[in-house]
Formats: structure tokens, sequence, C-alpha cells
């Protein structure tokens, strides 16, 4: 069996390895046998987003984990930010995500928070991995009284929407704003209106129908289009887009433009240093961060510092700098003095409260960053071999930053959940960056097959 965890938990097609009913089953056995380290009773909680196979890996990680001695408490469709939360809130030993993020309907996965809201570290990973692998659980078997228990937490969401209500300041409020937000048939298409709309706004819901099927089906944070169409339709203050899971925000200003991860992180940022609440004057991005969103930090005399791509990557620095701030272009944003772990909805309510604080329309204030022209291209690859071991592709990098000579940037990488190459590239326009980009990408493909 081929590594099961990658830089976000565990990934596939449901019903392929690994993501069947049996290798579900083996991993909650795994993680709960983890769990038992602990005295007294251990408890797990469970939640998904709205995929249909949801409803089979939930069954089968609650027949693990029960078969090994301890509860389990499923909290049903909720955002993975949500379920961290619930995680630490319930005192539970583990949080179990089934969620495949931002990827289509026929993918799932498979995410695991301690029991301090924070996601599991690597050696937990390996551990579990290992006991799975090896089969080593196989003859750990409570019987009796000694088998566990499933309960349903009704309440969750009600506890979910409290939590994020308290991060948005006490002192304001959104009324008098209408707010167009996408849920992207989703995790956030039962709590993220409520939120909103009990502060104050007038709401305008999209893709709050979730059918199984539809679930970032062109919608959502990776489909911003429709949202910025009705944004403009409708006279919207601003848009909202999420993705499958809620942990990441893309925003709309009211003229229909959409906003980048680093715009948000950008706007925030100045609020947070004028409140004194911008940890070291420092944000943690990656390298897919904007050349822009740099430049635009240095105005402001914030720091930022590159973390490897992926949010575990982002909070692992966040941590080790003492910084209160980082994420990714992509838009997943955490904000440590208020989560564990990046939240969309959260995220939102940051950048409403700097709206409301400034009395600015959202199109001012993210003006303070210029992005700087750059072009994405993913290659679909069927193994990947160390980028800097392909002479072809290192000889065409190597004349395109000559090119650029400063003016931009290229990097090059590959999904830490995908079989894709990224093949990123900024520049001084767009002319430029485009076919720099085209020349690379066909040297992936070249290089890679």
């Amino acid at each position: 069996m081929a590594r099961l965890f990658g830089t976000d938990g565990i990934r596939g097609v449901a019903n392929n390895e690994p993501m069947t009913a049996e290798t579900a089953l083996a991993i909650g056995r795994a993680t709960a046998h983890v769990c038992r380290r602990h005295k007294n009773r251990h408890r797990v909680v469970i939640g998904k987003d709205t995929r249909v196979s949801g409803y089979m890996l939930e069954t089968a990680l609650t027949a693990g984990i029960c078969s090994m001695g301890v509860d389990v408490l499923l909290v049903g469709p909720m955002p993975t930010p949500g379920i961290a939360f619930i995680t630490h809130s319930m005192r539970a030993d583990a949080g179990m995500v089934i969620s495949a993020s931002h990827n289509p309907y026929q993918d799932n996965g498979i995410k695991i928070f301690s029991r301090d809201g924070f996601k599991i570290p690597d050696e937990i990973e390996d551990e579990i991995e290992s006991l799975v692998t090896t089969g080593r659980i196989k003859d750990i078997r409570p019987t009796a009284e000694a088998i566990g228990k499933a309960f349903r937490i009704e309440d969750a969401i009600g506890r979910y929407i409290v939590f994020c209500k308290n991060t948005f300041p006490d002192s304001l409020t959104l009324d008098g704003l209408r707010i167009a937000i996408d849920c992207a048939n989703g995790a956030t298409y039962k709590v993220a209106p409520v939120i909103f709309s009990e502060l104050g706004a007038e709401v305008i819901p999209m893709n709050d129908h979730p059918n199984g099927m539809n679930i970032n089906d062109r919608c959502g944070a990776l489909h911003p289009e429709a949202l910025a169409a009705r944004v403009v339709e409708t006279g919207a203050h601003i848009g909202l887009a999420f993705d499958g899971d809620g942990d990441r925000l893309i925003a709309v200003d009211e003229t229909g433009r959409t906003l980048t991860g680093d715009h948000v992180m950008a706007v925030c940022a100045r609020r947070m240093k004028s409140l004194g609440l911008l940890r070291n004057d420092l944000v943690i991005c990656t390298p897919m961060s904007n050349f822009g969103f740099r430049q635009a930090l240095a105005a402001m005399n914030i720091r930022h510092e590159d973390a490897g791509v992926g949010d575990r990557y982002v909070l692992r620095m966040m941590r080790e700098k003492g910084a209160a701030l980082g994420g990714e272009e992509s838009g997943h944003i955490i904000f440590l003095n208020h989560h564990t772990t990046g939240d969309g909805i959260i995220s939102a309510l940051q950048l409403l409260a700097a709206i409301r604080e400034s009395g600015r329309k959202l199109s001012e204030l993210a003006a303070i960053m210029t992005r700087a022209p750059q072009k994405l291209i993913n290659i679909e690859v069927a193994r990947k071999p160390p980028i800097g071991e392909l002479p072809d592709l290192k000889a065409e990098t190597e004349k395109a930053e000559a090119e650029l000579s400063g003016r931009g940037r290229v990097l090059i990488r590959y999904s830490g959940t995908q079989m894709l190459c990224r093949v990123m590239v900024e520049g001084p326009d767009e002319d430029t960056t485009n076919r720099i980009a085209l020349r690379l990408a066909d040297a992936v493909k070249r290089s890679i097959g």
C-alpha cells in the first residue's frame, strides 16, 4: 500500500484505496488505539462535509473506533474548523474529518485533529499509518462492556456558530451590509448564512442546497465567477466564497473583482498591526504568495517568512516564530489568536471587521496591494521525479529566470494531494508572464511525460 498520509491527511477516490470502508475501519481502529493511552473513558469526534461517500466512511470509522473501546461523538456535516473546535471544546481525544476539501465529489479524505484542536503531528500520523499497514492492531479487541458507543451531538452547529460570532468585535454589527455567500454546496451551507445574518447582515446565499454530488461543482472558492456576477447584480457590498469543507475564503469586492487570500491577509495584517495584535509584526506565507503581497507588507513595515506550501507547514512556522497571522494565496488563512486552524468564516469576519472599523469599501481597502501578473498552470503527471533532477526543465527554468531578471519569479512544484505539477510564473506584464509559463509547462510535459 502506498503512503496513506499526504500534506493534508488521507485523500483519494471514494471506494478506491485508500478511501475504502475497509481501510477507513482500520484507520478508525488505529486512531482509537493511539487515544487509549490516556486513562478514563475515551471519545473521538467525527464530522464530515456533504459528499455522498461520507455516509459510508462515517459508518466505517465509527465501527472501527467503537471496536477498540472508544466512544464516538457524531456531529454530521460541519466545516473542518468547526470539528477542530468541537474536539477541543468537548475535551475529546481526537477529531476526525471526512472531507476532500476543494476536490470534486468523487474524492474523499480523512483529516485528524488532536485533543488541543491542532492537526496531529507527523509522528502520530506515522504511528497510525504503521498500525494500519502492518495489521498490528488486529488482535486487540475489547469485549462486552468495554466496546465503545456512538452518540450524536445535536447542538454542535449551535456551539460553532457562537464560537465564530465571538471572534467578531462586540462593538460592531453587520447592520446595513448586503453579503452574497457561496457555500460551494459544502459544509458551510447551514452555518454561514446564520452567522452573518445573526450579526445583522442581509444575506444572499448561493449553492446552499447540497445533494451529495454538487459540492465544489463550478462554485465556491475555486470558482467564484458566479458569485462575482451575483454581487454586481444584487448590489452587494461584498461576496464571500468558501470551499467544500469551509477552511478557505475567497472574497469579491463590491465592483465584482475577485480578491485572493493575499489581499485578505494584507488588509487584516494592517488592521491587526494598528490594534497591536500582529505579534512580532510578522506574517507567515508560502512561496505561492504574490510578489505584490510581499511589497505591500514591506510598505507597512511588516515582515514575512515563507513556509512550505500547505496549511500544516504555515501553522508550524507560525507557532515556531510566534506569528498570529499566516496563510496562503488560495484563501486558507489562520488567525492563531482566534483558532487553531484555517477557518473561512472566521477569516470573513476579520475582513468584515476591517471594513466596519474603517468605514471604507472593500475595493478601497484591497488597493493596499497591487497584484503582480501571475500565471498558474496545472499539469497532470503519472509520476513525481525530483524537479531538480530533470535537466531540460532545469535549463528552461534558468532561461526564464534570466529573462525575468528580478522583475518576477518562477516556482515549479508538485501538488501534495493530487498527481499534478504546478508551474507558477510572476512577471512584469501579462504577455511575458503567460509566454514563460507556457514554455515551462511544455518543458514539464517533455520531462515527465
